[in-house]
């Protein structure tokens, strides 16, 4: 799946107008050439990618909490459980890691296109 750099900014706006309810605004930058977005989502998007992770990171911990508790032969704690923590911990790091791909390539196609 090639995604280009052009059409991620373009969804992530579209994505961003329709959670806010309203359109960035876009202003021209005379002096550069450079146009400014300012978007009321732009400065929630490295809160939301905290949030992620944070929640990447509780799922692991849970999961490895369960799996000790189960190790210890803790008895109110299943082994079903702790396997389910576990897939879900598993799968939510599998989806970050490739989110972070994602990012590193476009940002790489960013910097590779000429000024």
């Amino acid at each position: 799946m090639n995604i280009q750099a052009n059409n991620l900014y373009a969804e992530l706006q579209a994505m961003a107008s329709q959670v806010n309810g309203s359109a960035p605004t876009i202003k021209p930058n005379m002096e550069v050439g450079i146009r400014e977005v300012n978007s009321p989502s732009s400065a929630n998007f490295g809160e939301l990618l905290n949030q992620a992770i944070n929640n990447v990171n509780d799922l692991q911990a849970k999961s490895g909490e369960l799996k000790n508790a189960v190790e210890m032969g803790d008895r109110s704690v299943s082994l079903a459980e702790a396997m389910i923590a576990s897939n879900k911990a598993g799968v939510a790091f599998e989806a970050t890691v490739q989110v972070r791909n994602k990012l590193v390539e476009a940002y790489k196609q960013i910097m590779s296109m000429p000024v």
